[in-house]
C-alpha cells in the first residue's frame, strides 16, 4: 500500500519536473552557475521541508521538482556552452583529432564530426584552444565552381574511428533562422557541437595525413561498415521511382540520409515516414523478439544440464536481455529520440518487474519522458518526442478507458474477442448461418482470436491517426488522408518481414536484398496512393494555441464521451483547421526578408497578392535554400505565389528556384535570364523583366527600375550577370522599398540619371560589396533602413567595412542577416523591423560578434 501510494504521488512530481525543463528551455540566456546552484539548493530544501506544508505535501515535492530540474537543465546547458573564440575564426589551424561519428559522403566530400585533440594556429605555432567537438566538411581538391564548390579530385574514404592531422578553417556554429523554420544551432548544441569548418585542402595547404585507426568509436565504425557494405550490395534499386536500397540502409543503420528527398515527400503523404527510419516500434518488436528468443533458450538450457536457469526466472532473464539487445539496437542505429524513449520506458518496466512492483503504464510513460528529459532536455523541443510520447499516452488513456479486457484465458472460453461488439457479431453470424442451412454452426475460435486482431489493429490505428492529426498539423503543416490505409499495411509488413530481414543484412547481405524486394511491392502502393487526389491536406502552421484546442477536440473524438459532448468539441477544431496567416491591410505592403545565407530571398506580400524576389543560394548538388528554407515558409504560411522574380543568373539568387517552382506551379516566373536558361522550361509562364513594367496589386505599386533594353556587344564582350539584375521599387504611395539584386556603380549611376525617388527601405546591392552602394545612390535614395542578405563570415567578406562605414556616415541604419535571421518590415510600421534572433531569442543561438 505504501508503495502504491508512494507511485500515486510521483505522477504529479514528474510532470512538474518536465515543466521545469520546458520553463528553461525558453530562457534567452543561461544563468550563472551561482545561481543554478542556488535553485538547486532551494529545491533541496523544499524538499526536505516538505512536512511543513500541512495537507499539501505533493505541492512542496512539485515545486521541488521543477526548481531542480529547471537547476539541473541550466547546469548541463552551462556544461555544454563554451563555445569557439572569436579570434580564431577564420584563422588556418592544423588539427589532431579522430572522427567521431559516422561520416556522411555527398557528390563532392565528406561531412563528419570530428573530436578535437590537438589544436594550433598555422601562424606562430602556438597552441590554441577549440571546441573539442566540431562538424567539418572535406572538399575536393580541383574544380571549383561558381559556387565555390570542389567537384572534382574527391578526397580519400574517411572512416569513424580514424585519428587524422589535417588543416581546417573553423567559425561559430551559425545557422539560419527563419520564422518556425527548421533550428540548426539548436541541432548542434544538441550534438554537443560547437563550431563548424572546412578542411583546407590544396597546393598551398599540407595534405590531410590519416595517422591510425583507432577504437574510439567502434560502434560508429561498424554501423560505417554495414552501411557501406549494404549501399555497395543494394546500389539503387529503386522501384517506381523509390530508392528501396536507400531505406534498407536506414532502417539498418539509422542514415536517414540514405533516403532520398522526393522518398520523404511520399512518405510524408501517405503518412509512413515514422516507419521508414528506426522508430520505438522497431525498437519494441526487436526487445520482444530477443526477449522470447531468449526466455526459451532459457527454458531448453534447464533440461540440457544448467542448473543456473533453476534460479533465475525464464520471463525475468528474456526481460533483461531483451532490454539489453534492444539498447545495442537503439545505439547501432544512431541513438535518436524515439529510440532512446522506447529504451528507457522498456528499462522502468523491466526494473519494475525485478523489483516486483505494478505501476500503471500512464505512469512509466511519464517516468520515460522524464529520464530522457533530464539525459537530453533539448529533445522536447524535437517533434518526434511530442508525437512519440502524445501517442502512447493516448493509446493507454483509451484502452483503460474500455475497462477490463476480455481477451483474458479462461476456462472454455467461447471466443477469445477482444471487443464485445465483435462477440455480438461472431454470435449473429454462427445464427444466420445457421439458419440458413439448418445446421448448427461451430465458429472457429482462431477465426475470432484473429478478427479480435485485427478489430484492436484498425481502431488503435484509428485513435492514433485521429489524435496526431492535430499535432502533424502543428509541427509539418500537413495531415495525410490515406495515413489510416497506408499504415493499415506498413507497419505490419514493415515492422514483421522488412525490418527483420534488413538487421539480419548486417550477418549476410542476402538478406539485406531480401529486404529491398520485399519493400517493392509496398513502394509501388505508396507511390499510388501519394498519387490520390486529396492524399494530404497542407495548411497553415496554427499558433500553439488553436493546435491545443484541435488536439483536446481530437482526444474527446477517440474517447468514451457521450456524442452530445464530441459534436460540442467540434467548433474546437475551427481554429487550427481555418487559421491563415495575417496578412497586410488593403494599400499595403508587408517584406519578408528571410535568412538564406549568403544569397537573396525576400518575400512581397500584399493584402490578395504575392511575390517572391530572388530564391536563395544553392548551398550544394544536394541542397538549396528552395528545399531548406523557401518551400517550408511557403507551407506553413499557406502562401501561394503569384510571381518569382529573379534578379539575375547567379546561383546563389536562383538556387532555390526549381524547388520553389515544383512547390508553386502557378507562379509566373520574371527574370532577365538568357532564353535558354532552364528555368523557363519549368515555370508555366515567363517574361522578361525591363525598365518600365509596372502593376499594381491591392493598392500597392510595383516597378521594374532596370534592366533596359540590352546593348548589342560582341561575342567577346558578354554582359555580367550583375549588370542585368532586375531593380523592383515597390510604394503604398507614402512608403517605398527598393530591391537592389546585385547592380554595381554603373547600373547605380544610370539609376541616379534616370532619376530615383526617395525610399524607406533599401536591400543593399550585391550583398554589400566593395562594387556597389555609391555615394550618389545612396544620397538619392536617402534610405532610413537597409538591410543586407549575407551569409556568416562567407569567403566574399560582404557587406565591405569602406561600405557599412559610408551607410554609417549618412546615418543610415544597417541591418544583416547574420545578427537579425530573418526580418519583417511593413509600410503601415515603416518604423519597426522585426528581426528573429531578437523575437526567438534562446540562449543556444549564437551572438555574431
Amino acid at each position: 500500500m505504501h508503495d502504491l501510494r508512494w507511485a500515486h504521488g510521483l505522477g504529479p512530481a514528474l510532470l512538474a519536473w518536465c515543466a521545469g525543463v520546458a520553463l528553461e528551455l525558453q530562457q534567452p540566456a543561461l544563468w550563472s552557475t551561482e545561481a543554478y546552484a542556488a535553485l538547486a539548493a532551494l529545491a533541496l530544501l523544499v524538499l526536505w521541508r516538505r512536512r511543513c506544508w500541512g495537507a499539501m505535501p505533493s505541492l512542496g515535492m512539485c515545486l521541488a521538482s521543477a526548481l531542480l530540474s529547471f537547476a539541473c537543465t541550466g547546469g548541463h546547458a552551462l556544461w555544454k556552452s563554451p563555445g569557439m573564440d572569436p579570434a580564431l575564426e577564420g584563422q588556418d589551424l592544423d588539427l589532431v583529432g579522430v572522427v567521431q561519428a559516422m561520416p556522411q559522403r555527398q557528390d563532392i566530400g565528406w561531412r563528419f564530426r570530428f573530436q578535437v585533440e590537438q589544436a594550433h594556429a598555422v601562424q606562430g605555432g602556438q597552441g590554441v584552444q577549440v571546441p573539442e567537438h566540431i562538424h567539418l566538411a572535406w572538399y575536393g581538391q580541383d574544380g571549383v565552381t561558381d559556387s565555390g564548390w570542389n567537384l572534382t579530385a574527391l578526397p580519400e574514404p574517411v572512416q569513424a574511428g580514424e585519428r587524422w592531422r589535417l588543416r581546417a578553417r573553423l567559425k561559430a556554429a551559425h545557422g539560419n533562422l527563419n520564422p518556425r523554420g527548421f533550428d540548426h544551432e539548436l541541432w548542434l548544441w544538441e550534438q554537443g557541437i560547437r563550431a563548424t569548418g572546412t578542411v583546407r585542402a590544396g597546393a598551398a595547404h599540407p595534405a590531410p595525413l590519416r595517422l591510425a585507426q583507432t577504437w574510439r568509436h567502434p560502434m560508429e565504425w561498424w554501423r560505417q561498415s554495414v552501411r557501406d557494405r549494404l549501399q555497395t550490395r543494394l546500389g539503387v534499386t529503386g522501384n517506381a521511382g523509390l530508392n528501396v536500397g536507400g531505406i534498407v540502409v536506414a532502417l539498418v543503420t539509422g542514415d536517414q540520409a540514405a533516403i532520398d528527398r522526393s522518398d520523404w515527400d511520399v512518405f510524408r503523404a501517405t503518412g509512413v515516414a515514422h516507419l521508414m527510419s528506426i522508430s520505438g516500434l522497431h525498437v519494441t518488436m526487436f526487445a520482444w523478439l530477443a526477449a522470447m528468443t531468449v526466455g526459451w533458450c532459457w527454458r531448453r538450457s534447464a533440461l540440457w544440464g544448467f542448473k543456473g536457469a533453476l534460479h533465475w526466472p525464464a520471463p525475468q532473464v528474456g526481460a533483461v536481455a531483451g532490454l539489453g539487445l534492444a539498447a545495442l539496437y537503439a545505439a547501432f542505429s544512431g541513438w535518436g529520440v524515439p529510440a532512446q524513449r522506447t529504451v528507457w520506458m522498456l528499462g522502468v518496466v523491466v526494473l519494475l518487474r525485478l523489483s516486483a512492483r505494478q505501476w500503471s503504464a500512464g505512469l512509466v510513460c511519464l517516468l520515460a519522458a522524464a529520464v530522457v528529459l533530464t539525459l537530453d532536455p533539448w529533445a522536447l523541443l524535437q517533434p518526434g518526442f511530442w508525437l512519440s510520447f502524445v501517442a502512447v499516452a493516448v493509446l493507454l488513456w483509451t484502452s483503460q478507458r474500455e475497462g477490463p479486457r476480455t481477451d483474458a484465458p479462461q476456462a472454455d472460453p467461447p471466443c477469445l474477442c477482444t471487443k464485445p461488439v465483435l462477440e455480438r457479431g461472431v454470435h449473429r453470424w454462427r445464427a444466420w448461418l445457421g439458419g440458413l442451412s439448418g445446421v448448427h454452426v461451430v465458429w472457429p475460435q482462431g477465426l475470432a482470436r484473429w478478427g479480435a486482431r485485427v478489430w484492436g489493429l484498425l481502431r488503435e490505428q484509428s485513435v492514433v491517426t485521429l489524435a496526431l492529426a492535430p499535432l502533424c498539423l502543428l509541427f509539418f503543416g500537413q495531415v495525410s488522408l490515406v495515413g489510416l490505409l497506408a499504415n493499415l499495411v506498413a507497419i505490419p509488413w514493415v515492422s514483421f518481414v522488412v525490418t527483420p530481414l534488413a538487421m539480419l543484412g548486417v550477418l549476410w547481405s542476402g538478406f539485406a536484398v531480401l529486404a529491398a524486394a520485399a519493400l517493392r511491392p509496398l513502394t509501388t502502393l505508396l507511390v499510388w496512393m501519394a498519387s490520390w487526389p486529396g492524399a494530404s491536406v497542407s495548411l497553415a502552421l496554427p499558433p500553439w494555441g488553436f493546435a491545443v484546442l484541435a488536439l483536446l477536440a481530437a482526444l474527446l473524438w477517440v474517447s468514451r464521451w457521450p456524442k452530445s459532448w464530441k459534436l460540442a468539441s467540434l467548433p474546437l477544431l475551427w481554429p487550427a483547421l481555418f487559421w491563415t496567416a495575417p496578412r497586410p491591410a488593403m494599400g499595403t505592403y508587408e517584406l519578408l526578408i528571410t535568412d538564406v545565407g549568403q544569397g537573396n530571398a525576400v518575400l512581397v506580400r500584399t493584402a490578395r497578392h504575392s511575390l517572391l524576389y530572388d530564391a536563395g543560394p544553392r548551398y550544394s548538388p544536394e541542397s538549396d535554400a528552395g528545399h531548406r528554407v523557401l518551400v517550408p515558409l511557403l507551407a506553413q504560411m499557406a502562401e501561394r505565389l503569384d510571381v518569382l522574380m529573379l534578379s539575375h543568373r547567379d546561383t546563389d539568387h536562383t538556387g532555390g528556384a526549381p524547388a520553389v517552382l515544383a512547390m508553386q506551379p502557378q507562379a509566373a516566373l520574371w527574370s532577365s535570364l538568357e532564353a535558354g536558361h532552364p528555368l523557363h522550361a519549368v515555370a508555366v509562364s515567363t517574361k522578361p523583366c525591363q525598365r518600365g513594367q509596372a502593376w499594381v496589386w491591392d493598392g500597392v505599386r510595383f516597378e521594374v527600375l532596370h534592366p533596359t533594353a540590352l546593348p548589342q556587344l560582341p561575342l567577346d564582350k558578354p554582359i555580367k550577370p550583375n549588370a542585368l539584375s532586375c531593380v523592383l521599387r515597390i510604394s503604398d504611395g507614402v512608403h517605398s522599398a527598393l530591391l537592389a539584386g546585385d547592380i554595381e556603380a554603373p547600373q547605380e549611376q544610370a539609376l541616379v540619371a534616370a532619376g530615383l525617388a526617395p525610399v524607406d527601405l533599401l536591400l543593399v546591392p550585391h550583398h554589400g560589396s566593395k562594387t556597389s552602394s555609391t555615394p550618389e545612390f545612396l544620397h538619392a535614395l536617402a534610405p532610413q533602413l537597409a538591410l543586407v542578405q549575407a551569409g556568416y563570415r562567407n569567403r566574399f567578406g560582404h557587406p565591405a567595412p569602406a561600405v557599412l562605414a559610408r551607410y554609417q556616415g549618412l546615418r543610415i541604419r544597417v541591418v544583416d542577416s547574420v545578427h537579425c535571421g530573418a526580418a519583417t518590415w511593413r509600410s503601415d510600421a515603416p518604423e519597426q523591423l522585426v528581426c528573429e534572433r531578437e523575437r526567438a531569442r534562446r540562449y543556444w543561438h549564437h551572438a555574431p560578434p
